[in-house]
């Protein structure tokens, strides 16, 4: 039943990303290079507890993997002497392919007979039970777990993670931006983007898949990796994703991979993104200390009040406050994206927009020039649409 809750759930997300959508472009209009590094950072950075901690879970894979990746992806260039740049752009590959063959090995081994279950299931290859469950052929179908049903607290609740969501995958596209060499991102085009996250997470919850869209982090730093920044790549990881969504067999066998790998993939890619928020302290003034100042307390508080609430708040509202409230302002303040964006927002707005000198401070002269989509030539190969759609979605 559970299930058949997310597409009301996911419809009140769609309806309130509207006017979210209306509140990012006015908002997006006055960020500044200052504001924008505790975003983008804490993009990576908040996302700290699906690295190390989930990689320890199997420490002698996870290990492994992070090793074989830094090596082979910044190091191995050095002894050897190749025309292309092959190490970097197939780093992962190669990590996952070998550090998997090893896994495989401890488990036909019967290393992991004996462990703890909780060993077990992180480290073995055959433990998830995947590939014998998954169908070789499945297409999904609107409302296939029932008629929707509606709770208006939970629907509150979902409402608030849309907004969390928002802010995370804005501080994604950044990052994005920044590696693929495209100008900084117009806030007609992040209006865009949610616009169209909120059309794919209706869709999500009418066929059912629970949870709603948002950017992939893990892509933005990929792109860091492997350096290429072309849409082509990306269509074609899209029929890829079909592909393997439709033949349940292939996509199990993917999806099989132990979590400690993947998790020390993310040490990498979650460490690209924060660094590109980071690259936005070159227009910015670290002398002044205003500047050190909205950095410093930003940086602050978004460690510091997501680790409160989820330690302490529920301990102390659980009985006293509604669960729909305490669930909105728990989702709200343990992103940790979302808090530091927040504090660096208001800051900035109100400290650095006094005159010529502090707006340098921030960086805002030169950001103000890419407000406007129509200010810099560039924007139409970085941001058009195919197939010219353009015409029924004009940027502004």
């Amino acid at each position: 039943m559970y299930i058949n809750v997310s597409f009301y759930h996911q419809c009140c997300i769609c309806t309130k990303i509207d006017f979210v959508n209306f509140f990012f472009l006015l908002c997006f209009r006055f960020f500044s290079p200052l504001s924008l590094v505790p975003y983008v950072t804490f993009t990576g950075l908040g996302l700290y507890r699906l690295g190390f901690p989930m990689m320890a879970k199997c420490i002698e894979i996870g290990l492994p993997a992070l090793i074989v990746m830094v090596f082979i992806s910044l190091y191995l260039n050095r002894y050897t002497f190749t025309k292309r740049p092959i190490f970097d752009r197939y780093a992962m590959l190669f990590s996952v392919a070998s550090v998997w063959l090893f896994a495989e090995v401890l488990t036909s081994s019967t290393a992991y007979n004996h462990k703890p279950e909780s060993t077990q299931t992180s480290c073995r290859t055959d433990r998830a039970g995947l590939i014998s469950a998954a169908p070789w052929v499945y297409l999904p179908y609107p409302f296939q777990w029932g008629s929707p049903t509606f709770n208006s607290g939970e629907a509150f609740a979902m409402m608030a993670a849309s907004f969390v969501s928002l802010f995370e995958s804005t501080g994604t596209f950044y990052a994005a931006a920044r590696y693929g060499s495209a100008t900084p991102v117009p806030p007609s085009i992040i209006s865009r983007g949610t616009g169209w996250m909120g059309v794919a997470t209706f869709l999500n919850g009418m066929f059912g898949s629970v949870t709603g869209s948002t950017a992939s982090v893990e892509n933005a730093g990929l792109l860091a990796l492997t350096r290429v920044g072309s849409r082509r790549v990306i269509q074609i990881s899209a029929g890829f994703m079909i592909f393997f969504s439709v033949f349940g067999k292939f996509g199990a066998l993917f999806a099989s991979v132990p979590l400690p790998i993947i998790a020390a993939l993310y040490c990498v890619f979650f460490g690209y993104v924060s660094s590109a928020g980071l690259g936005f302290l070159q227009f910015c003034n670290l002398n002044n200390f205003r500047t050190k100042f909205v950095l410093g307390f930003s940086f602050f508080l978004g460690i510091s009040v997501p680790q409160y609430f989820s330690e302490y708040y529920h301990v102390k509202h659980e009985s006293t406050s509604p669960r729909w409230l305490n669930d909105i302002v728990t989702v709200l303040c343990m992103s940790h994206t979302t808090v530091a964006a927040l504090v660096a927002f208001i800051l900035d707005l109100t400290l650095s927009r006094e005159d010529d000198a502090t707006k340098n401070d921030s960086g805002l002269q030169w950001w103000e020039k890419f407000t406007l989509y129509n200010a810099d030539i560039r924007n139409n190969e970085f941001y058009a649409l195919p197939c010219r759609l353009d015409e029924l979605f004009p940027a502004l």
